[in-house]
């Protein structure tokens, strides 16, 4: 989601793409806000660097010859949508990341267009996930020895919308976290309140018509497992996970921010940095590895509250995907934070694969209802239910303030780390 892919008059390509976690454009979200105040009412979102807006307003201002050739303007999958169909066309999931998109309206925003010095013609046909884009093109079908061309291709979806489809969540109400290199909450919704937006919270549309869906976004989270892995020497995740389940709590705790690749919010987040707070000699590896995961758990809490805050309704329980949701020493540790019913579903680490195939089954059944066409996530094989422990869950509140207060004293520190620089 959210690069840029820049075409000229001839459709070739200007430029490498700007992907989703380039983070030059701040900027420019400074800028786009200040000459179009109702950005906010328009997108449902604050503009970050991720999004594609700035990135085209950095191009204008540091790549002006590029800047005046550009002819089209996609996001990355659809550039090879085109490719194989001959077709520019964008979904309304992805398109929502874009900050070119009223999300209420589910229409391309002149606006937002103009303060870019874009217009519709720039931009591709915004289709429903579940619509038909095009066909396979003769040449790619005989290319990829396909018995024959016109095979439809779907609209498909953003990769987290995508994966509440797999867990068979569109209706309002419905909740998952995906704990994945990334972590994800995800939370349908049938209205769009960008008053109630908050700089930490997403709204997009859902890739299903007449439905939305606000997210609470890490840029790290199982990630930060791989890296104190490879930190500490050990020779697994799966080994470390095992010495955190069997060892005990050192008597002084650690603290981990958990902003390796920076934060998803707005403001200058991309320096925003990850921390280790409160070593001392008596800390092991186990110590270190217990502070990685109680802070992802801890930053999930302070996201999860924020959103909930701005819910039409709450979920009663919250549906995991991700290839971190596999230990269920995790999964539980995140319930007792949180403080939620969390429930791992066999085949949820596949979820953005089932559900694109998913939104391809809809497409080619247009009479039968979505219930018929999406099985509904009771009816996935349910592996673990992890309900808090109300005991644990009291003893992580009290350290959830002290972790609120570390990322409220810590977080004005970026920009003097950034300055030594």
């Amino acid at each position: 989601m959210h690069g840029a892919v820049l075409l000229d008059e001839n459709n070739n390509v200007l430029r490498p793409a700007i992907l989703w976690n380039d983070g030059r454009s701040q900027q420019e979200c400074v800028e786009l806000e200040s000459e179009c105040p109702q950005t906010g009412q328009i997108t449902s979102n604050q503009l970050m660097p991720g999004f594609q807006a700035p990135k085209i307003k950095w191009i204008e201002k540091h790549e002006p010859d590029t800047f005046k050739r550009i002819h089209r303007v996609l996001l990355p999958k659809d550039y090879l949508r085109w490719k194989i169909t001959g077709v520019f066309a964008t979904d309304m999931s992805d398109a929502s990341g874009t900050s070119f998109l009223d999300v209420s309206k589910r229409d391309w925003s002149d606006v937002m267009l103009a303060a870019c010095k874009l217009n519709r013609s720039h931009m591709p046909k915004l289709l429903e996930g579940n619509e038909t884009s095009g066909m396979v093109l003769e040449s790619v079908a005989n290319d990829w020895n396909m018995l024959s061309g016109g095979v439809p291709v779907v609209a498909g979806a953003g990769d987290n919308a995508a994966g509440a489809i797999g867990l068979g969540i569109y209706k309002p109400g419905q909740a998952m976290l995906s704990l994945g290199t990334s972590g994800v909450y995800f939370v349908v919704d049938k209205s769009v309140k960008p008053d109630h937006v908050a700089n930490e919270i997403i709204m997009y549309c859902h890739c299903l018509p007449h439905m939305w869906h606000q997210m609470f976004v890490m840029l790290s989270a199982a990630e930060c497992l791989d890296w104190v892995a490879q930190l500490t020497g050990a020779t697994s995740v799966e080994s470390l996970l095992a010495e955190v389940e069997s060892g005990t709590r050192a008597s002084t705790p650690v603290w981990f921010l958990p902003f390796l690749s920076g934060e998803r919010k707005a403001g200058d987040s991309r320096h925003n940095y990850g921390s280790l707070i409160g070593l001392t000699n008596e800390h092991k590896r186990v110590d270190i590895a217990r502070a990685v995961l109680e802070g992802v758990a801890f930053a999930f809490a302070r996201g999860i509250d924020t959103l909930h805050a701005s819910c039409t309704s709450k979920p009663e329980s919250i549906a995991l995907i991700g290839g971190g949701a596999r230990s269920a020493m995790w999964r539980q540790m995140l319930a007792n934070v949180t403080g939620q019913t969390l429930e791992y579903y066999e085949g949820g680490d596949v979820g953005p694969a089932l559900g694109a195939a998913r939104l391809a089954h809809v497409a080619m059944n247009p009479t039968k209802s979505l219930d018929q066409v999406i099985p509904p996530t009771t009816s996935l094989n349910l592996i673990q239910r992890h309900i808090p422990d109300p005991q644990l869950h009291q003893q992580y509140l009290h350290l959830q303030k002290h972790f609120d207060q570390l990322y409220n004293i810590l977080l004005p520190l970026s920009s003097l780390n950034q300055s030594i620089k």
